[in-house]
C-alpha cells in the first residue's frame, strides 16, 4: 500500500514528485496547487488533505482515514474537516467537482492524475549570498504577550482554522478593535506549525507606500540593495521558506501592502500571511475575518449573567491588574456593563477606562465617560464612525492624566516608531518638566496602557500605538509646542547618527545595524518636519548629512538620493560650503549607484571637489576624486582616469589615513589595466594588496569593499598573463571574503569583474554557470539592476560556449542593448568581442566584422588596449569565415598584429589563442613545420593551467601535427 501520509519527503536525491491532470498540478515538494502553471493559494492543512487524496489514485478515503493522517493523534470534529474541504473546493473554482463527496463515508479526488519527477536543484550551485552574522532570516521577532488575551477564545480558534485552510487571512475592523493583539496571539500559537519562522512587520510608521517592500525586507532580515526595493525581490528572497508573515496596520499603505501580499502568495508556496487592516486587501486568495467587538451585556441583562460577557471580563481583568483586590458585584457589575456598552465593546477603549478605576473609582470613571461620550453614543450612534468613539475615549483618558503625564504623552507623539527612555527623557524634557520626571511619567503611562513597552530585546523600547500617537500629535500641535519638540527630536537624531558614523569603524555591520538600523523611521519623520514650512531647513541639512551612512548600510540609495536632492534644493542660506560639499559627495555616489555615471553625478562630484579644495578638506577631496575617477573610467576616458588616479595618489600621500595610499594604487592599477599595461597594473595592485588594511568606513567613502575590488582585477590580470590556476584561486578567496563582508554590492562586483569572465575565459563552463547564476540570484534578491543586466550578458556568453549559439547570441545581444556604456569598466569591449565571434560561428561573418570593427575603433579612440589582441584575432577568424578573395593573407596579417600586441603586453593567454588560430591557418596552407614551431614556442612558456580549454586545444593541435 502506498504511503499517503502528508508531509512525506518527496524530494529525495535531488528529485521531486509532481501530480498532474489536465490544467492542474499538485507539487508535493513545493506544496503547491497550480492551475495552468500558476500557484493557487491554499492553506497547509488543506494541502495535506489534497496530498492524501491524490496519492490514493482516485480511491475513496474515509473520513476517519483522512483525519487520522492529516491530524494524527487528534480528535477532529466533522465541521473542522468540512471547513477545509470547502476551502479546497473554493481553490478548485470551476473544477470543484473534482473533489467528490461520498455521503457519510468520505472523499475521493477525481481526474486522470499522472505523476512525474523533477530535479530540485542544478548541479554545481553554490551559495554566494552574504553571510547572515546575527541570526538566520525569519526567526521570530514577535513580542512576548504582556497579559492574557481576554474574551477572544472563539476568535482565536476561528482565526487559526482559517490560517490552516487559507494562505492569506486578513483580520479587519475599526481602530482599537484588537486586530493586532488577536493576530499576535494566534501567531504565537502557530510557532510549532512554522518551526518558529514567524515574523512581524509593523507598517504603522511608514508614510510612503513605496517603502512597504523595504520594511518587509528589513523585518525579515533580508539584505536587499539597489536603488529601490520592490515586491518581487522580496518574494524571491523568501523563496520556499516555511514562514508565517504578520503584516500589521496595512490600511494607510493598502495598495502597496496588497501588491506585496499578492506577490508573496503567488511566488512563495510555503508562506502564509496574516495581515491586519481596517480595509481589506481585496486580492485573489484573501480570506477576510471581520474582528467583532467584545460581547457586551444587553441593556437589561440579569446581574448573574453580566460576568459571562467578554467585554466585562476584559474590564475586570484590566482593573485587577492595577488593583488586585477589585471584586465587583451587584450594582458595580451593572455599572461595568453600562461602561462597556458605551464603549461599543472596543477593547482599547475598555482598557483605557479600566486602568483609571484603581485611582478614580468605578463611579467616577462612569461619570467621566458620560461627560465625554454622551453626544457620540446617544441616539444615532450607529451612524457615527467608530474612530470618533475611540477619539472620545482618548480625550477622556487624556483629561484624567495629571498635567506632567499629559505633557509627556503629547511630546512622545513626536516619535515615529519605537524609542528608548533616554531619547524620551532628552526630547520630552524642557520647560516645567525635568528629565527624571519624564522617565517617571513614561513608566506611569506604560501602566495605563497609553504607551506600549517592548522588553523582549536586550534594549527596552517604548512606542505609542498608532491611534494614540495621532491623538497626541493633535494635542501637541494645539499646545503650540510642536516646533520646539520637533527641533529637539531632529537635534537628537542628528547627534545620534553623527556618533553612529564613528562607531561604524569599530562595530561589526550586523551589530551596528541592530543599534541604528531601526532609527530610519525617526530620521524620516525628523526630515519631513525640518523641510516643512514650519521646520528648520538648516537642521534638516545637518541631519541629511548625518544620515548618509545609515542609508548606505541599509542599501536605501534611492531614498538617499531623493533626500539629498531635497536638502540641496532648499534655501542657500541653510547650507554653508562644508554642507554643500558633503551633500554633493553623497549625491554623486547615490546617483552612480542608482542611475550610473552621467552629467548629474559628474556635476555633483566636480562641485564637491572644488569646495573640498577651497576648504582644504583632505577626506572629501579624496571622496570626490574617487567619484571623478569612476566617471572617467566608466565613460572609457582611460587616460583621463589615470590622471585622476595619480592626483588621488598625490593627495593620499598627504593624509594621515594609512589606507588612502593603497586605494590610490588600486585606482592607478585599474586605469593601467584598461590601457593595456598589464605589468604596471599588476605592480600597483599587488602594492595595494600588500599594504591595505580594510576599514568599514571605506565602503561609505568609496562605495565598494576596496580589497575585494582590487582582488577582482588582480585575478583577471593573472589570467591574461598566463596564470590561470592562480587566477582561479584568487577568485575563490575573494568570493569568500566578499561574502563575509555582508555587502551585496561588493560581492556582485567581485562576481561580475572577475569570477564570471575569468571562469568563461578559462573554459570551466560548470563553474561559470555557478558564478553566473550566483550573480543573477544576488542581483535579483537585492534589486541590483545593473548587475542583473551584466549577469544576463554572461548567461548569453555561457550558452554560446556551451553550443547554443543562436539562443545565447539572442540573449547576449538583447541584454547588451539595454545597458548604457557607462555601466561598464572593462566588460563593454569584451561583450562586443563575444557578440562578433558568435555571429561568425552563426554564419553571419559580415555582421560580425562590422561589430569587431566598431570595437577596434573604440579601442583606438579611447586607448582601451587590454584586449586589443583578442579583437584582432577575432577579426582574423571572421575574415576567414567570410571567405573573401585574399582572405588568408588578410587574416594572417591580423593574427600577426595580434601576436605583436599580446607580446608587447605580456598577455600570454591572448598570445596562445592567436598562436592557435595562426597555426591552424598555416597548417591548412601546408606550412605544418612553421605552425608547429610557433604554437610549441608559446605553449612551452606556460607553467600551469594545462587543463584549461585553451591549453587543451593547443595541445591537441600540437599532437595532431606530430
Amino acid at each position: 500500500m502506498s504511503d499517503t501520509s502528508p508531509g512525506r519527503d518527496v524530494a529525495t536525491q535531488g528529485r521531486r514528485l509532481v501530480y498532474e491532470s489536465g490544467e492542474w498540478e499538485i507539487d508535493l515538494a513545493r506544496r503547491e496547487l497550480r492551475a495552468r502553471g500558476t500557484p493557487v493559494p491554499i492553506g497547509n492543512r488543506a494541502f495535506d488533505i489534497i496530498e492524501v487524496l491524490v496519492r490514493s489514485a482516485g480511491g475513496l478515503v474515509t473520513k476517519h482515514d483522512l483525519t487520522s493522517r492529516v491530524w494524527p493523534g487528534a480528535i477532529v470534529e466533522d465541521n473542522a474537516l468540512q471547513f477545509h474541504i470547502s476551502a479546497i473546493r473554493k481553490a478548485l473554482g470551476p473544477d470543484r467537482e473534482l473533489l467528490r463527496t461520498a455521503s457519510g463515508r468520505g472523499y475521493r479526488l477525481l481526474g486522470d492524475w499522472t505523476f512525474r519527477q523533477e530535479s530540485t536543484s542544478p548541479a554545481g550551485s553554490i551559495d554566494l549570498e552574504p553571510v547572515q552574522i546575527a541570526a538566520e532570516p525569519f526567526q521570530t521577532n514577535l513580542p512576548a504577550a504582556a497579559s492574557d488575551l481576554v474574551g477572544r477564545t472563539t476568535a482565536v480558534r476561528h482565526l487559526r482554522d482559517l490560517l490552516s485552510a487559507y494562505r492569506l487571512v486578513t483580520p479587519t475592523g475599526p481602530g482599537g478593535i484588537g486586530k493586532t493583539k488577536l493576530a499576535l496571539e494566534v501567531a504565537r500559537g502557530l510557532f510549532p506549525s512554522f518551526q518558529g519562522d514567524v515574523r512581524l512587520v509593523e507598517l504603522a510608521s511608514l508614510s510612503d507606500p513605496g517603502l512597504v517592500p523595504s520594511a518587509v525586507a528589513g523585518g525579515l532580515g533580508l539584505k536587499l540593495g539597489g536603488d529601490q526595493i520592490s515586491a518581487e525581490p522580496v518574494a524571491r528572497a523568501i523563496g520556499a521558506q516555511k514562514l508565517l508573515l504578520v503584516l500589521d496596520n496595512c490600511e494607510h499603505v493598502i495598495d502597496a501592502a496588497a501588491r506585496l501580499a499578492e506577490t508573496v502568495i503567488r511566488m512563495c508556496p510555503r508562506t502564509t500571511i496574516l495581515a491586519t487592516s481596517r480595509e481589506i486587501l481585496n486580492i485573489e486568495g484573501e480570506h477576510v475575518y471581520r474582528v467583532p467587538p467584545l460581547d457586551v451585556p444587553p441593556q437589561h441583562e440579569e446581574a448573574a449573567n453580566i460576568s459571562a460577557h467578554s467585554a466585562v471580563q476584559l474590564f475586570i481583568a484590566t482593573t485587577r491588574a492595577a488593583q488586585s483586590d477589585f471584586s465587583p458585584h451587584g450594582d458595580d457589575l451593572a455599572t461595568i456593563a453600562a461602561i462597556c456598552r458605551r464603549l461599543d465593546g472596543i477593547p482599547l477603549a475598555i482598557d483605557f477606562a479600566a486602568t483609571r478605576v484603581a485611582t478614580l473609582g468605578l463611579q467616577q470613571v462612569a461619570a467621566g465617560l458620560d461627560d465625554r461620550l454622551g453626544m457620540l453614543t446617544g441616539g444615532r450612534r450607529t451612524a457615527l464612525p467608530r474612530h470618533r468613539t475611540l477619539r472620545a475615549t482618548l480625550d477622556w483618558s487624556y483629561e484624567l492624566l495629571p498635567e506632567p503625564e499629559r505633557l509627556v504623552m503629547r511630546r512622545l507623539a513626536i516619535f515615529a516608531g519605537d524609542f528608548k527612555a533616554e531619547a524620551a527623557s532628552l526630547i520630552a524634557a524642557g520647560g516645567e518638566i525635568a528629565a527624571s520626571e519624564v522617565v517617571r511619567s513614561l513608566a506611569s503611562l506604560v501602566t495605563k496602557s497609553l504607551v506600549a513597552l517592548d522588553a523582549v530585546s536586550v534594549i527596552t523600547h517604548y512606542r505609542l500605538h498608532e491611534t494614540t500617537r495621532a491623538y497626541a500629535l493633535e494635542k501637541l500641535s494645539e499646545s503650540g509646542e510642536l516646533g520646539d519638540v520637533a527641533r529637539r527630536h531632529a537635534d537628537y537624531y542628528r547627534d545620534l547618527l553623527e556618533r553612529a558614523e564613528a562607531e561604524a569603524e569599530t562595530l561589526p555591520a550586523h551589530a551596528w545595524l541592530a543599534v541604528y538600523g531601526h532609527q530610519i523611521g525617526q530620521v524620516r519623520a525628523a526630515l519631513d518636519w525640518a523641510f516643512s514650512p514650519t521646520g528648520l531647513a538648516e537642521l534638516g541639512v545637518a541631519l541629511t548629512v548625518a544620515a548618509v551612512p545609515l542609508w548606505v548600510h541599509l542599501s536605501l540609495m534611492e531614498e538617499c538620493r531623493s533626500r539629498v536632492e531635497r536638502a540641496l534644493s532648499g534655501p542657500a542660506e541653510s547650507r554653508d560650503a562644508r554642507r554643500n560639499m558633503q551633500l554633493n559627495t553623497a549625491l554623486g555616489a547615490a546617483l552612480f549607484l542608482t542611475k550610473g555615471s552621467g552629467p548629474e553625478s559628474l556635476a555633483a562630484w566636480t562641485s564637491a571637489f572644488e569646495i573640498a579644495e577651497s576648504l582644504d578638506d583632505a577626506d572629501y577631496r579624496l571622496r570626490a576624486l574617487w567619484g571623478l575617477f569612476i566617471d572617467r573610467i566608466t565613460s572609457s576616458s582611460y587616460r583621463a582616469a589615470l590622471a585622476v588616479a595619480e592626483k588621488f595618489c598625490t593627495y593620499a600621500a598627504k593624509t594621515t589615513v594609512p589606507a588612502d595610499g593603497p586605494i590610490g594604487d588600486r585606482l592607478v592599477g585599474v586605469a593601467l589595466l584598461s590601457l593595456g599595461d598589464l605589468e604596471g597594473a599588476r605592480r600597483h595592485i599587488e602594492h595595494m594588496l600588500g599594504r591595505y588594511v580594510a576599514r568599514r568606513s571605506d565602503v561609505i567613502r568609496f562605495q565598494y569593499d576596496q580589497r575585494s575590488s582590487a582582488c577582482s582585477y588582480y585575478s583577471l590580470i593573472l589570467w591574461l598573463q598566463g596564470f590561470a590556476e592562480q587566477a582561479m584561486r584568487s577568485i575563490e578567496c575573494n568570493l569568500v571574503d566578499a561574502r563575509a563582508s555582508d555587502h551585496p554590492v561588493s560581492l556582485s562586483n567581485a562576481l561580475a569583474h572577475s569570477a564570471c569572465p575569468v571562469a568563461l575565459l578559462v573554459g570551466d563552463l560548470t563553474l561559470a554557470e555557478c558564478y553566473v547564476k550566483a550573480l543573477m540570484d544576488l542581483s535579483a534578491r537585492h534589486t541590483l539592476r545593473r548587475w542583473d543586466a551584466i549577469g544576463r550578458c554572461f548567461e548569453g556568453v555561457w550558452l554560446i560556449k556551451r553550443g547554443d549559439i543562436g539562443g545565447g547570441l539572442e540573449l547576449l545581444r538583447t541584454a547588451f542593448s539595454r545597458i548604457p556604456q557607462n555601466a561598464f569598466i572593462l566588460l563593454y569591449t569584451l561583450f562586443l568581442a563575444e557578440i562578433a565571434d558568435a555571429l561568425g560561428r552563426d554564419a553571419k561573418a559580415a555582421e560580425g566584422l562590422s561589430i569587431i570593427d566598431e570595437a577596434l575603433a573604440r579601442s583606438e579612440r579611447n586607448e582601451g588596449r587590454w584586449c586589443v589582441a583578442e579583437l584582432l584575432r577575432i577579426k582574423g577568424e571572421l575574415i576567414l569565415r567570410e571567405g573573401a578573395p585574399q582572405a588568408a593573407a588578410a587574416a594572417e596579417e591580423h593574427f600577426l598584429r595580434s601576436l605583436d600586441w599580446a607580446r608587447r603586453q605580456s598577455a600570454l593567454s591572448w598570445e596562445l589563442r592567436t598562436a592557435t588560430s595562426l597555426a591552424r591557418l598555416q597548417q591548412d596552407q601546408g606550412r605544418a613545420a612553421e605552425a608547429r614551431s610557433l604554437l610549441q614556442s608559446v605553449y612551452d612558456r606556460f607553467s600551469e593551467g594545462f587543463e584549461t580549454a585553451d591549453l587543451k586545444t593547443a595541445k591537441a593541435y600540437l599532437d595532431s601535427m606530430q
